[in-house]
């Protein structure tokens, strides 16, 4: 049984499928060795094996109900003429800091130039049992274009908003455009093993919420409007998204991520058509065994008994010892709704 995708699809399940946003990352050892070995992060995500390998490191490991695989939300800006950099945090040599500076971006159409993940979903695809899934992922178009804009992280995006005030039609079709590349890429991905696709609206929580309607959820629904042929659940995480949970109800997905912000039995009723997934605080894995267990089932007690996906509220943070993962994952694996019939 895949739990994962009959949980996407609102279908029956004994438990809650249990995976975690950057599950392949610094905080287990044998990660820590290969890159330590390879040096470089891009290099790391651009040769399949390795990628492929650093992926399914934390299924043999913990056993999640699903692999994401190894990448970055950055990867398919490079194709477009982007000059991407880790040093350890991305840096972008080339923003976009006008209107003027958007004819030299070229999304590929036909999509080309990740070609090495699509290999590595393959490979990964190969290695993984019928009861676990494949999640692609990409990067939603406003973050995307923050990142663009402002060349690196940001606490307050004030070149991107700047942007999107002073010349709101052009921001308007610059995200657009945005959207329209990643229903490429994500088709890609699909194309060669993805069985789910997530999107990760990072930034969504610097915006208030009129203005996260035009320039977050007006492009989101755009790009998960345009991938529902490709017949696979669709998981949309609005990180600090929680003051928009009424304006996600029409969202065209099958998954809404939940930040650990968020109440989650609140959540259960502002938005009852969607599956739910969240939202443990990566936090609490710092705590003892016994403090995480029972904030692990307290989670469990808020969640829909039906549409559910046990994870963090957040990706997993290096300094969390691989104990408390595997206190979390299990307390997760060893739980039973009552009256499940398959």
């Amino acid at each position: 049984m895949n739990r994962f995708l009959r949980a996407c699809n609102s279908e029956d399940v004994d438990r809650p499928p249990v995976w975690v946003m950057r599950q392949a990352g610094r905080y287990l050892p044998e990660y820590r060795e290969i890159r330590k070995e390879v040096g470089d992060f891009l290099t790391m995500c651009r040769t399949p094996e390795i990628a492929a390998e650093v992926t399914l490191q934390p299924i043999r490991r913990f056993g999640f109900d699903a692999a994401i695989v190894f990448s970055d939300i950055l990867t398919p800006l490079v194709p477009a003429g982007i000059e991407l950099a880790f040093s350890p945090a991305p840096h972008i040599a080339n923003p976009i800091r006008d209107p003027a500076d958007l004819d030299r971006l070229r999304f590929p159409k036909p999509w080309i130039g990740t070609e090495f993940l699509s290999e590595t979903l393959e490979r990964v695809r190969a290695e993984l049992a019928p009861e676990t899934a494949l999640i692609g992922f990409c990067g939603a178009p406003w973050t995307l274009a923050t990142y663009m804009i402002e060349g690196a992280t940001s606490k307050s995006f004030t070149r991107a908003k700047a942007f999107a005030h002073h010349t709101p039609e052009a921001f308007d079709a610059f995200l657009d455009r945005v959207a329209d590349a990643m229903v490429d890429y994500l088709s890609d991905q699909v194309a060669h093993g993805a069985q789910a696709v997530q999107i990760f609206d990072s930034w969504i929580g610097a915006l208030g919420a009129e203005d996260a309607r035009r320039w977050a959820l007006r492009p989101a629904r755009r790009l998960l409007e345009a991938i529902e042929h490709l017949g696979v659940p669709r998981i949309y995480f609005a990180n600090g998204g929680s003051h928009l949970l009424h304006d996600m109800r029409d969202m065209p997905c099958e998954v809404i991520g939940l930040d650990w912000r968020a109440d989650l039995s609140m959540a259960a009723r502002a938005l009852p058509d969607h599956v739910l997934q969240g939202n443990l605080d990566p936090g609490v894995l710092m705590g003892p065994d016994d403090a995480i267990r029972q904030r692990t089932l307290a989670m469990l007690g808020q969640a829909p008994r039906r549409g559910y996906i046990a994870n963090l509220g957040h990706g997993i943070t290096p300094d969390v010892p691989v104990r408390a993962v595997a206190t979390f994952v299990e307390t997760i694996q060893r739980y039973r709704y009552e009256n499940y019939e398959l």
